[in-house]
């Protein structure tokens, strides 16, 4: 059997990790809201219409962070079409999807089900068809206390609370040809610096993200987030990047190694945000908010087949996503860890149906896709230091990348409770790996737990008649001084370690 090695130093860290790395996505699309985390008169449903089925899954992912109502229907949406009486909120045109929009669920609905599932809301704000003013008066909606008339219609609607939410998204994709609205970098950059200005001076304590480009395939990437930084250095936080990855040649191994991409456009975004930061001669450090990653390989048929115009919650971007995904989709969540100093905050695109982790059944059961477990490890598991891995292994040839190392790996310290977990992928398509371990500083930590998510067929996928056709499994743990475990063939690994 070959062997990879991986090397761990007490004093090697790359940071805290913040836990809103592992959050996730809910737009107003397909059946992300209705008939997904919402659908009246299912038999799980509680008195708002959510679906408790949902919720418990959510619940067992530990999303931190929600990011909520787009996306590219955010691009066209009135937010005040989803306050006041659900009877007297308009039906919309929705154009990014070519929906109708019934408005039932809106700012307060969805605020009251984040609560419910445990997790934290990141709004965007429409800077496709709106601006400043509806920019501000939703900050003032959501987060001023009482006493002026955003905030006491807010109360008037039973919400007497603020919903206090921390983060705030400038808008949407707005390089993108196919936004509503779409700006060039001069164009965006001056009303995001705009907007992120007044809705500061209306709550201080916010924190802003910037629209990076859609993807580093953009004809202007980098020079789009050179130029929108520029504008907007001293008022935001972050710059946003999305990336969705795909088999589109039917290349398992090119498959596996996309990750690698990904790698590089987070570093060439950091660049860029470097260099702005010298030519302002700024202190301050612009981080990063991947607020959009998936795989999108299993639902890229689904995008071809356009269901009628103007149905409520069709199906859009909906798919099964095998093995193969899941494993594509832990070495994006590795590609994160590995990047926690300066990527704060994640995405997973989206939670619910599309492109979901979760899937349901309009009136039926919901289930766990492939890409829900490794997700809902990195959340369980992922939380504390990232250490700065060191990983030798066996390599094999790409056409895009070159030579890929078959093993992709990532390790976190949890310190309070003596813990180190190492998230691993082989990508190996024949034979498995015996992993060896140096852990400089770490004596006396053995491995208690090996989490396994693998399958005799790579193509397979869960579904509501078959739910459990692949699902996670504990290995025997390999007692020699110099092996730390074993990683089967085409595997996502969850090895954990504590101090004996």
């Amino acid at each position: 059997m070959k062997t990879a090695e991986i090397t761990l130093d007490k004093d090697y860290r790359i940071s805290l990790i913040d836990k809103r790395l592992y959050g996730s996505f809910i737009e107003h699309m397909g059946r992300a809201v209705y008939n997904g985390i919402y659908e009246k008169g299912h038999r799980t449903a509680d008195s708002m219409g959510f679906r408790r089925d949902v919720s418990d899954l959510v619940k067992e992912i530990d999303v931190p962070i929600v990011r909520y109502p787009g996306g590219n229907f955010v691009s066209g949406y009135n937010w005040e079409d989803g306050i006041g009486p659900v009877e007297q909120r308009p039906r919309r045109l929705e154009l990014a999807w070519n929906s109708i929009e019934t408005n039932e669920v809106g700012i307060n609905e969805f605020a009251q089900w984040a609560k419910l599932v445990g997790t934290e809301v990141m709004l965007a704000v429409n800077l496709g068809t709106r601006g400043v003013d509806a920019a501000r008066n939703l900050v003032e909606y959501c987060n001023h206390p009482s006493g002026t008339y955003w905030s006491d219609l807010r109360i008037s609607h039973g919400v007497k609370e603020p919903h206090k939410v921390k983060v705030w998204c400038l808008g949407n994709e707005m390089d993108g040809s196919w936004q509503i609205g779409t700006k060039t970098a001069e164009e965006y950059g001056r009303i995001a610096c705009e907007a992120a200005k007044v809705m500061k001076w209306v709550d201080p304590s916010i924190e802003l993200v910037a629209c990076g480009s859609s993807s580093n395939h953009m004809p202007t990437f980098p020079q789009w987030e050179a130029t929108v930084l520029e504008h907007t250095y001293e008022y935001v936080d972050y710059i946003s990047l999305h990336r969705y990855l795909g088999n589109t040649d039917n290349d398992l191994g090119e498959y596996l190694a996309q990750s690698v991409d990904m790698d590089e456009f987070i570093k060439s975004v950091i660049a860029t945000c470097d260099y702005v930061k010298a030519k302002k001669r700024s202190k301050k450090t612009i981080n990063l908010s991947f607020d959009e990653w998936n795989t999108s390989q299993s639902c890229r048929i689904n995008y071809d087949k356009k269901p009628e115009p103007w149905m409520i919650a069709p199906p859009l971007a909906e798919g099964l996503y095998n093995l193969e995904d899941a494993l594509v989709v832990g070495c994006m969540i590795i590609t994160l860890i590995k990047h926690a100093d300066r990527v704060k905050i994640g995405c997973l695109a989206q939670l619910v149906n599309v492109l979901g982790p979760i899937m349901t059944q309009n009136g039926g059961p919901s289930w766990r896709q492939t890409i829900f477990y490794p997700y809902m490890h990195a959340s369980r598991y992922g939380r504390g230091i990232a250490l700065d891995i060191k990983v030798n292994a066996p390599m094999y040839e790409t056409k895009a990348f070159g030579d890929v190392p078959f093993i992709e790996a990532a390790a976190v310290l949890d310190e309070e409770a003596s813990e180190i977990t190492i998230f691993a992928v082989n990508r190996n398509q024949d034979e498995a790996l015996a992993l060896k371990g140096n852990l400089n500083g770490f004596e006396g930590y053995k491995v208690k737990e090996h989490i396994v998510l693998d399958s005799k067929d790579p193509k397979a996928v869960n579904s509501a008649e078959h739910p459990d056709t692949v699902v996670p499994h504990t290995v025997e743990i390999v007692h020699e001084d110099d092996i730390i475990t074993v990683l089967p063939k085409l595997s996502w690994n969850v090895i954990r370690l504590q101090r004996v």
